[in-house]
C-alpha cells in the first residue's frame, strides 16, 4: 500500500498496464496472412507459421510480458529503496546542521549596545563546527558592530541568515587600526549570505568629512561596508545594503561568486558610495538587483574576468563602469564582461569605460545587450583620458594608454540627457579597435537628435544606429 501512495509508482505501473495492452493487442498480427508473408519475408520461405501449435506464441508472449513485468516491478522497488534512502540521507543533513545565533552569545541587537564581541564569539564558534552551520542574525533586532573580521578558513559550509540589522558605530576612532573595512570575509569557502535582512553602514559622518563634499579638506579614504576576500563559491543574496560609509559591497580575489536579489542605496551626493565593486575577480553573476548612490552602481576594476550583469535596474548614480584603470600609470586587465539586461535611470554615466593616461593593459571582449535609459548623461562613453581631479591635477595624453577593445553595443535604447549621446574619446597613440553597434537608438528628452563622438577608433561597425555614426556626429 505504501508503494500505491507514490504518484510516480502509480504512474510507472499505468504506463506499464498500457503497454501490456499494447502488447497483447499486436498479437493480432499473427492472423493476419500479410503479417505471416512479412514473418516469412524476414525468417525465410523455410519459416512456416501454420507449423506450430495455434498457442505456442500465446504462450511465448504471455512468458515474456510476465517476464518484463516482473522486471518493472524490481525497477520500482529499487526506486523506492533510493528514495528512501535520499530522504534518510537528507534527514541526516539537516539532523547535522548547526544553528548558531548570536543572541545566545550576549549580543543584544538594541541599536545601541556593542554587540561586537558576541559576533566574533559566536562566528568562532561557528567555523570551528564540523558541521554545517545555520549562523542567525534575529529578526526585528539592530545590532551595533565596529569593524569585523570573520576569519576562514572554516571546517564546514556556513549560511549566514541576516534577518535584522547589522548597524556600523559611526565613532571614526573605532576604525583607526583598518580604515577601509567595516565588514571583512576572509577565506571563507561556500559561504551563503542572505536573509532578507539589512546592512547599515551609518556612513553620513564620513559623507561630511569626505573632500568631495569640503574641498578644504584632505582626502582620506573611508571603510567598505561589506568585503569578501578570497572567499571561492560565494553567494550573496535577498540583503538590503544600505548608506555605506564608501563603497557598499567590494568582492575581491574570488572565484565563482552570485549575487542576486541586492538593493543598495544610499544619498545622490553620498561621495565615492559604489554599489558593487569588482576587482580581480573570475566568475561572477550579478542579478536581478537593485542599485542608487553617489557613485558608480556597478564598477569592475584590474583583474577583473567573466563577469556577467543582467537584470540590473541603476540610478541615481554615475552608471555601470568598467574602471578606472590604469591610474598612477599601473598596469591593468579587464575582460569577458557582459551586461545584459539593464535599466538605468537619471545616471551621470550610462555604460562607460574609463582608462586613465599613461596606465598599460587592456580592457577587451566587452558587450553591452539590452539595455533602456531614461535621461541618461552620457549613454554611452569611452574615455582613454579619464581624471577625476580630486586626486591631483590631471595630466595631458602620454605614450601609454589601456588598450579598449572589441567592445558590442547591442538593442541599446533611451533617452540622453546631455547634447552627445555617444561619446567614444580614444587615444591617439593607442586608438580603440573593434567597436560594434547594431540596433541603438538614443533620443534626445525632447525628441531631437542628439550628437555623437567618434574619436580615434580602428574598425567602427554601425548597424542601425541613432545618432548615426556619419550623420550628426563629431569626429575628434
Amino acid at each position: 500500500m505504501t508503494l500505491l501512495r507514490n504518484p510516480f509508482i502509480l504512474f510507472t505501473i499505468f504506463i506499464i498496464i498500457i503497454m501490456s495492452f499494447s502488447s497483447c493487442y499486436s498479437i493480432k498480427f499473427l492472423d493476419d496472412d500479410h503479417n505471416i508473408n512479412n514473418l516469412e519475408g524476414e525468417f525465410g520461405n523455410d519459416f512456416h507459421f501454420k507449423a506450430y501449435p495455434s498457442n505456442y506464441f500465446n504462450t511465448i508472449l504471455d512468458h515474456e510480458k510476465n517476464n518484463n513485468i516482473k522486471k518493472n516491478l524490481e525497477i520500482i522497488s529499487r526506486f523506492q529503496r533510493y528514495n528512501n534512502m535520499e530522504k534518510l540521507n537528507e534527514e541526516e543533513d539537516q539532523a547535522k546542521v548547526t544553528t548558531i545565533n548570536v543572541d545566545s552569545f550576549g549580543a543584544k541587537g538594541d541599536g545601541s549596545i556593542d554587540d561586537t564581541n558576541a559576533f566574533q564569539k559566536a562566528w568562532k564558534e561557528a567555523c570551528s563546527s564540523s558541521h554545517v552551520v545555520s549562523f542567525v542574525v534575529s529578526q526585528n533586532k539592530k545590532y551595533l558592530l565596529k569593524p569585523i573580521k570573520f576569519y576562514g578558513p572554516c571546517k564546514s559550509s556556513i549560511t549566514m541568515q541576516i534577518y535584522g540589522t547589522l548597524l556600523a558605530s559611526d565613532d571614526t576612532s573605532d576604525y583607526k587600526k583598518d580604515s577601509r573595512h567595516w565588514l571583512i570575509f576572509d577565506s571563507v569557502q561556500k559561504l551563503v549570505v542572505g536573509g532578507a535582512g539589512v546592512i547599515n553602514g551609518n556612513g553620513k559622518i564620513w559623507w561630511q568629512h569626505s573632500c568631495k563634499i569640503n574641498k578644504k579638506l584632505p582626502c582620506k579614504v573611508a571603510p567598505t561596508a561589506l568585503t569578501f576576500y578570497k572567499c571561492n563559491n560565494l553567494k550573496v543574496k535577498d540583503l538590503k545594503i544600505e548608506n555605506a560609509q564608501q563603497i557598499h559591497l567590494l568582492i575581491e580575489k574570488c572565484v565563482g561568486v552570485e549575487v542576486t536579489k541586492l538593493v543598495v542605496t544610499s544619498p545622490e551626493n553620498s561621495p565615492n558610495t559604489d554599489g558593487i565593486h569588482i576587482t580581480n575577480t573570475q566568475n561572477i553573476q550579478i542579478s536581478d538587483s537593485t542599485i542608487g548612490t553617489g557613485d558608480d552602481c556597478i564598477s569592475i576594476v584590474d583583474g577583473s574576468q567573466k563577469v556577467l550583469a543582467t537584470g540590473i535596474t541603476c540610478g541615481p548614480g554615475h552608471g555601470i563602469s568598467i574602471g578606472s584603470l590604469g591610474g598612477g600609470n599601473s598596469e591593468a586587465h579587464v575582460s569577458d564582461i557582459h551586461v545584459n539586461g539593464a535599466k538605468l535611470f537619471g545616471t551621470t554615466n550610462g555604460l562607460r569605460i574609463k582608462t586613465w593616461p599613461g596606465g598599460f593593459g587592456s580592457a577587451s571582449n566587452i558587450k553591452y545587450q539590452n539595455v533602456v535609459m531614461n535621461n541618461v548623461k552620457n549613454p554611452i562613453i569611452i574615455d582613454q583620458n579619464y581624471c577625476d581631479q580630486a586626486d591631483g591635477p590631471c595630466k595631458a595624453e602620454t605614450d601609454s594608454a589601456i588598450e579598449v577593445k572589441n567592445v558590442i553595443y547591442q538593442n541599446i535604447k533611451g533617452t540622453s540627457a546631455t547634447n552627445d549621446a555617444i561619446n567614444i574619446k580614444c587615444s591617439k597613440k593607442f586608438p580603440c579597435e573593434g567597436i560594434l553597434m547594431e540596433n541603438v537608438k538614443l533620443l534626445g528628452g525632447n525628441g531631437e537628435t542628439p550628437n555623437a563622438i567618434w574619436g580615434n577608433i580602428n574598425n567602427l561597425t554601425c548597424k542601425n544606429v541613432l545618432p548615426e555614426c556619419q550623420k550628426n556626429s563629431k569626429i575628434v
